[in-house]
């Protein structure tokens, strides 16, 4: 003959099973409103559930997946006011960085031409002095 009630062994367990699902509900919301980046570890930890619960939950884990693809909750406003005034910083530097290597691109060309035109004079000169091309001095014809 069985001992005790089965079916309220069965009806506490669905309770303490939907005051899981309510925690760790509240758990996902509360990092939401935090701006905090969505992980199992995190809504377990801030609902009292366990990782293992999260992930035995279809729907929850559902939830929190689409969250972690969508990079989690759009950040506050003063968290995008800071990310635009750094994107802001960054794009002024990079301007700067690729005008810099714009001049030195330059300069480095008017450098090569006036080498290019200095190891000319050089060949003239030593055919007009008579040496040959590899030699280097008045003595070494």
């Amino acid at each position: 003959m069985p001992r005790g009630n089965p079916e309220n062994l069965r009806q506490a367990a669905e309770r303490k099973r939907l005051a899981a699902i309510s925690r760790a509900e509240s758990g996902l919301r509360e990092s939401i409103k935090r701006g905090e980046p969505i992980t199992f570890r995190g809504v377990a930890k801030r609902g009292g559930v366990s990782v293992d619960f999260l992930y035995r939950s279809t729907e929850l884990r559902r939830r929190i997946e689409h969250l972690r693809i969508q990079g989690g909750p759009t950040p506050s406003p003063a968290a995008a006011e800071e990310s635009a005034s750094q994107s802001s910083v960054v794009r002024t530097l990079t301007a700067q960085v690729r005008e810099l290597r714009k001049q030195y691109r330059e300069e480095i060309k008017t450098l090569q031409d006036a080498l290019a035109a200095a190891h000319g004079e050089i060949l003239n000169l030593r055919r007009q002095a008579g040496l040959r091309p590899g030699a280097t001095g008045p003595h070494s014809a």
